[in-house]
């Protein structure tokens, strides 16, 4: 059967008439070419753009993996699945990633996949079992490779590729096009295709000046965060302590925020995230740190309380917002006194301050924080049943739920908190008694009074 006649059906099969420029470009280059780096805006098709040319490299007569997957997350492992099995070829295709039963993906390995598809911890777990065999994958993709980066997944692929010691295809697909590509990779002067638009950063981004009348800018801020509407916020600063002093000021003035920043151990990051993710918190002062890679919902509001010293770095701020279709507004405060940015245009439009402010609404939520998460059995069911059944919650009482290894975190209505801890203070849930309380809030002024 020859190769177009093969890849007309899988079109049909996929319910597409023809392949777009991006994809036949990268489907050619990718058969031809031993390293690429694809650049490509999500949700323009890529995932197709390099499964063609993996399906025409596959050879029957292989029973082993030919073809390793690496992305940064479940549910993008669980898309490409998903299209390769639309595809409809004759060749098994596997997906593994942490919180699935190794068990499980151990049984499908034994009867070894053509095509792996895993996130770089589980595949690294998988190799270090010996779980699969790795002398006949000849083609590796990076797929969205610049969230892997920003993940920090770098020791995992790194030992990963390490050990793949048969490839001679490496390709990189990335939405963004500033990215630098790690020595461990080996892709050294890969043919790039870049197919995102020129413009593509500026469209929905509009940029405003607040001046600020007085050298310290907190007055401004605030100022400013009152005329927002209540929406939540990001605000950039320089440094550690001053995200920390900027927060606590704020939150004496009656605003809900926390701060995030590298100084702080992982659990405490990881509950400041938690709480303005769902909407504990309103407004996360933070250092570059959380500029790449966040897992937090896109903002309307960037705040720039100091400019960093870099063009590329005040661009990562900025895609906090404005991403895809939505718009947004990063707001520049300075004082006169400051140095300017070279990469500023000053001459940008005003955002006049009002005098007279009011406070912006409270937050919505509150987090409870639980004892108890994935390795007490517990999981999102359990909690929301707990809830509601002898917490006596309604169904919108109950936000985000996150559940982690040994502890989990649960975003309730403000107002419904109190009877929610009355209700269930000698309560069991599945059998067992949890710790169940307000989550601290990471503000050091509150735990010492």
């Amino acid at each position: 059967m020859n190769q177009r006649h093969h890849s007309n059906n899988i079109l049909l099969n996929l319910g597409i008439e023809s392949l777009n420029e991006m994809q036949e470009a990268a489907q050619e280059t990718i058969l031809n070419d031993n390293n690429v780096l694809l650049l490509s805006p999500t949700g323009s098709g890529k995932t197709l753009a390099f499964l063609l040319p993996i399906l025409e490299m596959l050879q029957p007569e292989i029973i082993s993996v030919q073809c390793l997957i690496l992305v940064p997350s479940r549910e993008l492992g669980l898309q490409i699945e998903q299209v390769w099995k639309k595809m409809g070829t004759e060749y098994k295709v596997n997906v593994c990633y942490g919180g699935h039963s190794i068990d499980t993906e151990i049984k499908n390995l034994s009867n070894p996949p053509a095509v792996l598809i895993g996130t770089p911890g589980r595949i690294a777990d998988h190799i270090d079992r010996g779980t699969f065999r790795t002398d006949k994958i000849q083609t590796l993709i990076l797929d969205e490779f610049d969230k892997s980066l920003q993940l920090g997944f770098h020791e995992q692929m790194s030992f990963i590729i390490g050990k793949l010691t048969k490839l001679n295809k490496r390709v990189l697909v990335s939405a963004t096009s500033d990215i630098e590509i790690p020595k461990y990779t080996r892709v050294v002067n890969p043919t790039i295709l870049d197919f995102i638009p020129e413009n593509e950063q500026e469209t929905n981004l509009s940029t405003k000046l607040v001046v600020s009348k007085e050298r310290d800018k907190i007055g401004s801020l605030f100022n400013l965060i009152c005329s927002l509407k209540s929406e939540s916020a990001i605000v950039f600063c320089n440094h550690r302590d001053a995200a920390e002093r900027i927060s606590d000021t704020l939150n004496e003035k009656g605003i809900y925020s926390t701060y995030y920043h590298g100084g702080m151990d992982q659990d405490e990051r990881e509950r400041a995230l938690i709480q303005f993710r769902n909407g504990s918190v309103s407004y996360l002062i933070t250092t570059d740190l959380a500029a790449r890679g966040l897992d937090i919902p896109e903002m309307n509001h960037v705040i720039h309380y100091h400019l960093p010293s870099k063009e590329d770095e005040f661009t990562h701020r900025n895609g906090r917002t404005a991403r895809m279709l939505a718009t947004g507004t990063a707001y520049v405060i300075a004082h006169e006194s400051e140095k300017k940015a070279d990469y500023i245009n000053y001459g940008m439009e005003v955002f006049n301050l009002e005098e007279t402010v009011s406070l912006p609404k409270p937050p919505h939520y509150q987090t409870i924080y639980i004892s108890g998460g994935k390795k007490n059995k517990l999981n999102k069911i359990d909690i929301v049943g707990f809830f509601s059944q002898k917490g006596k919650l309604e169904k919108g009482d109950l936000g985000l739920i996150e559940v982690k290894d040994f502890i989990s975190f649960a975003a309730v209505k403000f107002n419904k908190v109190k009877d929610l801890l009355h209700n269930i203070q000698d309560e069991k849930m599945k059998g067992k008694k949890f710790k169940i309380e307000v989550a601290r809030k990471v503000i050091k002024k509150e735990e010492e009074s």
